[in-house]
């Protein structure tokens, strides 16, 4: 398996795979994406080279995510160091066909290493806090939840409260 960063070729079966994972999420009640996000901003994250693709020896896609240095909800977790150089996973996604396989421990695993070598101290992540298949990989990974919650706010009638769990890469 090699982890690369998605091109512009990419982008269809991306979306694709985002499609199958946003039907699978709803089939288990889980309703935290649609058919506008994350799939409105993957081609931005490909331009930005922040978008990166996982996939096996046959070049199947098995799972993707978008690596980037800031978040807006940053300021409202308490984390383990302020000032550290930090990466944040945002949109980690696991092909449908791929899911309970380990690919998901797997792929943080590859961002992990990837945050070192582009000289992070830690990964950082948001997570939805009824998002509890999620919550669990992050934690079998070694992310620690830290104190505070970030809501962010979609509309007027939507928002979402999420948890913010990092890892040190060190």
């Amino acid at each position: 398996m090699k982890l690369r960063e998605a091109g512009m070729q990419d982008i269809s079966q991306i979306k694709e795979m985002y499609k199958d994972i946003v039907s699978e999420m709803e089939k288990n009640d889980i309703y935290i994406w649609d058919e506008i996000y994350p799939c409105e901003f993957l081609e931005e994250d490909i331009k930005k080279k922040q978008f990166y693709i996982l996939v096996n020896d046959k070049g199947e896609m098995l799972s993707g995510f978008a690596l980037n240095s800031l978040h807006e909800g940053e300021k409202s977790i308490i984390w383990e160091n302020e000032n550290a150089d930090v990466r944040y996973i945002d949109r980690l996604g696991v092909h449908v066909k791929h899911l309970r396989k380990g690919i998901g421990l797997l792929t943080l695993k590859e961002a992990i290493s990837l945050t070192k070598q582009l000289g992070g101290e830690y990964l950082r992540l948001f997570v939805v806090d009824n998002n509890f298949p999620a919550i669990m990989l992050y934690e079998k990974a070694g992310f620690k939840k830290r104190e505070g919650i970030y809501e962010e706010k979609i509309d007027s009638d939507l928002s979402f409260k999420e948890y913010g769990y990092e890892v040190k890469t060190i």
